[in-house]
């Protein structure tokens, strides 16, 4: 072979692997799903966006963009107010949030604004606490959105269950303690005659356990966890309004806990978790060591919400 024909040779397959470069850029292009995208709908349309934990800085890329696109944003008590700075002005913004033992908006009355403001043509974004599908009663808003007609969606969002252990520094699953994880909810519909809760299961078959909303009802679990075969000496940890700058965790044992928590006078929202994962905390709480140091985060933006508003 001569000179001039391998650098013929070398001139083609160059070619050969832009050609194959455009068409692969082309193919992958061409297959991206429109889900990606803001929604294409000529009515009006809902998302049921997952807000997070608490922290701003956790919102997904897509939440952003719900808000972003949003007329109308029925939000949580417990959601970051900074994410209400993605809506557009004139964006309005309305105060839909539970709180435990404080007077609040019914869930019917959630469903039917939603309803309401979907079916006058706008983008509503449900921004929601933590994830919409865990104990956020975004699977009741999907039903009611379903019998209504009204196209919807779901923005999954970064759950406290997971989120807030991270930040007390404790893994909820680690290879030498824990192999499973369990979520429950602390707080039952009242309306339930009885109790879904499995307590002989929870007690003796899962390694982690993380209970959400279920600080008024700390000495019930406990009691429950202990009678079922958790021993009293399992370590436990309790986390006060976790990712923000007013968290505060307790640790004790499953037998101390509601004394522990009873004398620094925690209030919801808290979180409890139950498992040998809570003494690593003792060596991985990263998030107090850097509140407690050099670091000094903008106070404001980690503020829960209240209220309702237009923005300007």
């Amino acid at each position: 072979m001569t000179m001039v024909q391998c650098i013929l040779n070398v001139a083609n397959l160059n070619i050969l692997k832009l050609v194959c470069q455009f068409h692969f850029t082309v193919q992958v292009t061409a297959a991206l799903p429109v889900s990606i995208e803001e929604p294409m709908q000529s009515g009006g349309f809902v998302s049921l966006v997952g807000a997070g934990p608490g922290d701003p800085e956790l919102l997904t890329i897509k939440g952003m963009r719900r808000l972003q696109a949003a007329d109308v944003v029925l939000y949580d008590a417990l959601v970051s107010r900074e994410l209400l700075t993605y809506c557009r002005p004139g964006t309005l913004c309305i105060g839909v949030g539970k709180r435990g033992g404080q007077e609040s908006i019914s869930q019917a009355t959630i469903n039917d604004l939603l309803i309401e403001h979907a079916r006058a043509g706008g983008h509503v974004v449900r921004l929601k606490g933590g994830d919409p599908f865990v104990f956020g009663r975004g699977g009741e808003e999907a039903e009611a959105l379903c019998r209504a007609g009204i196209s919807w969606e779901v923005v999954p969002g970064i759950s406290s269950a997971i989120a807030v252990p991270a930040y007390a520094g404790i893994p909820i699953t680690h290879r030498a303690m824990a192999s499973s994880v369990a979520f429950i909810t602390g707080h039952e519909d009242p309306g339930r005659p009885q109790s879904r809760i499995d307590w002989s299961a929870l007690a003796t078959g899962i390694d982690t356990l993380v209970f959400l909303m279920g600080l008024r009802q700390l000495s019930m679990i406990t009691t429950q966890l202990i009678t079922h075969g958790r021993p009293a000496t399992t370590p436990t940890a309790v986390i006060h309004w976790g990712t923000t700058l007013e968290q505060q965790t307790i640790t004790g044992t499953l037998d101390s806990i509601t004394a522990d928590v009873a004398r620094a006078a925690l209030a919801p929202p808290a979180i409890l978790i139950v498992g040998q994962v809570v003494q690593l905390r003792a060596q991985l709480s990263w998030f107090d060591t850097l509140m407690t140091g050099a670091w000094q985060p903008d106070q404001e933006r980690y503020a829960p919400v209240s209220g309702a508003e237009t923005l300007a």
